[in-house]
């Protein structure tokens, strides 16, 4: 786990706070025994972003065969894909989440609304 992130993981992290996604993502996320650049927890899919000292690393490979085992969709990206094509990055991004889902003020909301038509 680091403290401050990569120029490439501030790029992304612009693209994926706030919801702007649908879904709410965290920053060097805790999976036991690892840490995820960036996880979604509701869709469990887990984003890494990458420079060039994890060219074919096998721990990488390893680690990430141990989250597709626990559930985890894992999407790894190279930093410079993430500088040079944020957009695309984010749209590889959304084809592997499933549609957002309301909040649960918002779920509350709806039913509240509902019922009262009735």
């Amino acid at each position: 786990m680091r403290l401050s992130l990569t120029d490439a993981e501030k790029h992304l992290w612009n693209g994926l706070r706030a919801r702007q996604l649908g879904w709410d993502f965290r920053r060097q996320h805790p999976i036991p025994p690892c840490f995820a650049d960036f996880a979604c927890i509701a869709a469990r899919l887990v984003i890494e972003v990458d420079g060039g000292q994890h060219n074919a690393d096998s721990a990488d490979e390893a680690r990430d065969a141990f989250l597709r085992r626990s559930g985890w969709t894992v999407l790894r990206f190279w930093n410079h894909d993430v500088i040079g094509n944020r957009e695309g990055v984010l749209q590889t991004i959304v084809a592997a989440l499933p549609p957002p889902q309301p909040s649960p003020i918002a779920r509350g909301r709806e039913k509240t609304t509902h019922a009262e038509t009735r």
